[in-house]
């Protein structure tokens, strides 16, 4: 049988600046800009389902990932320095806590606990799922004026992150924060260069996908950090500003959340990073 070749399949369409975007099971999570709740989308027709209401989400939520085994989702709240968590089985029940300043990524790690990167300190902290407070690693990044956006955890205790200001870059840091290596450059639009690297997915190979959001692109850095390509993907218009990204290793399904352009890009049959057109 021929290998069916990634393609963009669907677009949710244009809306408010999107925030985050994940998915569970048949359902796909969408978070806007200035809108206290959560957008619920069919993961096979992609009709909206439903909306979660969480009234106390601020204007300018940067993140938002999903809990399969605590049944729930959490949603960064970065003008109030606190993440809100969101039951997804019976009446959905908002909480939330406190975190360090200016949170932005969130992603669930191997543990089903929840790491935030929070911008304004530049640290990583691990909660359970009711906000207990189980590390707070300071990431002492290449230069003082880097600012994490997004990380992901690795089977090694390691992580991979995303910062942005002076520096553009995606760092390996270990488990006190401490940065092994990096893919780094100034701000530009050349390979070796970015601007504004924000969300990260990793694929089953540890090829490292990256949202280069001012440059309207996607890259792939291999996972020893020493080279990068561009995905280059074919949607009307291109893509604008894409910030959050989601990979569905079950459905080999990536999506890519635009923050100016307002879409959510759904590309299936994504099997790994490495290919350069979708």
């Amino acid at each position: 049988m021929t290998p069916v070749k990634p393609s963009v399949t669907h677009v949710i369409p244009k809306g408010k600046y999107v925030g985050g975007v994940t998915s569970l099971g048949n359902e796909v999570f969408v978070v806007r800009r200035y809108s206290q709740h959560i957008e619920v989308y069919d993961a096979v027709t992609f009709t909206l389902q439903r909306c979660l209401a969480v009234p106390q989400l601020g204007p300018w939520p940067f993140g938002i990932a999903v809990c399969s085994s605590n049944k729930c989702l959490y949603a960064s709240d970065y003008d109030k320095s606190s993440v809100h968590r969101v039951e997804l089985s019976g009446r959905n029940a908002v909480m939330k806590w406190s975190v360090a300043r200016y949170p932005a990524g969130l992603t669930v790690n191997s543990a089903q606990n929840l790491l935030v990167v929070s911008k304004g300190d530049s640290v990583l902290q691990e909660f359970t799922t009711y906000g207990a407070l189980l590390q707070n690693i300071p990431l002492h990044l290449d230069r003082p004026t880097g600012r994490p956006w997004h990380a992901i955890d690795l089977p090694s205790g390691q992580f991979v992150v995303s910062t942005s200001t002076t520096l553009h870059s995606v760092c390996l840091v270990d488990a006190n924060g401490a940065v092994i290596r990096s893919y780094e450059g100034q701000k530009g639009s050349q390979l070796t260069e970015m601007n504004g690297a924000a969300g990260l997915a990793m694929d089953r190979h540890g090829n490292i996908l990256v949202a280069d959001e001012l440059n309207n692109r996607l890259l792939v850095i291999d996972h020893s950090l020493s080279s990068a390509h561009e995905m280059s993907v074919s949607v009307d218009g291109g893509m604008n500003g894409p910030d959050t990204l989601w990979y569905d290793k079950s459905r080999d399904r990536l999506y890519i959340g635009e923050w100016r352009g307002g879409r959510v890009i759904v590309i299936d049959h994504l099997k790994n990073f490495n290919t350069s057109q979708v």
